[in-house]
């Protein structure tokens, strides 16, 4: 085994943005794992993991370190009948896991119809949407201790999910690397295998819709804003914003969505401050969706970064918001 050398990250990236990294590795099992995260600690270098190369802003400089990523392609059904559950390697991807489940008619997972990138980052940031989120399902997610390269397993409470966010995630910050996903295991319940495709195409329809497929992109850019950023929760007017499904907020209307608790839209933020359309060199926030910062022509990491700095900066100034990046900055 050896790690390749100034290696594109741009073909790695759903962004088509990227500069070389310096090593690159992708692991197709755990003991290729152990021995990449071992080999980068003997060097002394950083180590980067990427995944499907979705939520991820990677800058054109590239990294001066180890790029890793994760390939372990587990997939197999485990318990009975009645309480199946499913082992998912971390490269497997959300497409994958959900084709497999609808071959054997295993249910929980339709609202992921559509979601690019793999299950370890889906696990990483608490992947949600339509009501849904990863960490209803976990039953136990294995991950590899950068700094001990000891294996650490976990329950879902053990992982400390919140919105979009996760131990692993949070773990990052740490001095010697955090953690690596390397699997996890997924409870489900037995379905209609009819229905289960019908739910998991409903989701993929709506995004073809809805979002801006057509062109390069890295999902949403910001989370959406709970309700409770601009009202108590034991206050009166969150309750009847919640109940009324809608609430007035300098003078625009916002709807009040379940995603999994009430928030408004960063999307209509970002729609209602007039930036549909503008844009940076080659990058441009979608007209379709504002929420999506999409590679229009050939953009550079520095033209998505300014639109991001202008987003966060009209959005606070019309309404004393402060929106939080979903997507992961390299």
């Amino acid at each position: 085994m050896e790690f390749k050398e100034n290696i594109s990250l741009a073909k790695y990236s759903n962004y088509k943005i990227g500069g070389p990294a310096r090593y690159f590795f992708e692991a197709k099992s755990e003991r290729e794992m152990m021995w990449a995260l071992k080999e980068a600690k003997r060097r002394n270098i950083p180590v980067l993991v990427i995944a499907g190369g979705t939520n991820l802003l990677i800058g054109d400089e590239g990294f001066e370190g180890l790029v890793l990523r994760p390939m372990i392609a587990t997939l197999r059904v485990r318990g009975g009948a009645r309480k199946p559950t499913v082992e998912v390697g971390a490269g497997v991807s959300v497409a994958e896991l959900l084709k497999f489940a609808t071959k054997r008619s295993l249910s929980g997972l339709e609202w992921a119809g559509g979601l690019p990138g793999t299950v370890g980052g889906a696990v990483r940031g608490n992947a949600g949407c339509f009501g849904g989120e990863i960490k209803d399902r976990i039953v136990q997610v294995r991950s590899v201790d950068v700094r001990t390269m000891k294996i650490v397993k976990r329950n879902a409470k053990q992982c400390g999910f919140r919105y979009r966010d996760s131990i692993f995630k949070r773990n990052e910050k740490r001095n010697g690397g955090g953690e690596v996903v390397l699997g996890v295991t997924l409870r489900l319940e037995k379905g209609d295998a009819r229905a289960i495709a019908r739910g998991v195409r409903e989701k993929i329809e709506y995004r073809r819709v809805h979002q801006p497929l057509e062109y390069p992109n890295i999902g949403s850019m910001f989370k959406n804003v709970p309700l409770a950023a601009l009202y108590p929760k034991s206050g009166q007017k969150y309750r009847m914003a919640v109940a009324a499904g809608e609430i007035s907020h300098r003078g625009t209307r916002f709807s009040v969505k379940t995603d999994p608790f009430p928030v408004i839209a960063a999307a209509k933020l970002i729609s209602e401050s007039g930036l549909r359309g503008v844009s940076m060199g080659g990058a441009m926030i979608s007209p379709k969706h504002p929420n999506f910062i999409v590679n229009a022509l050939g953009a550079s990491s520095w033209d998505v970064a300014v639109l991001i700095l202008l987003i966060k900066e009209v959005v606070h100034r019309k309404f004393g918001i402060r929106l939080e990046e979903e997507v992961q900055i390299v």
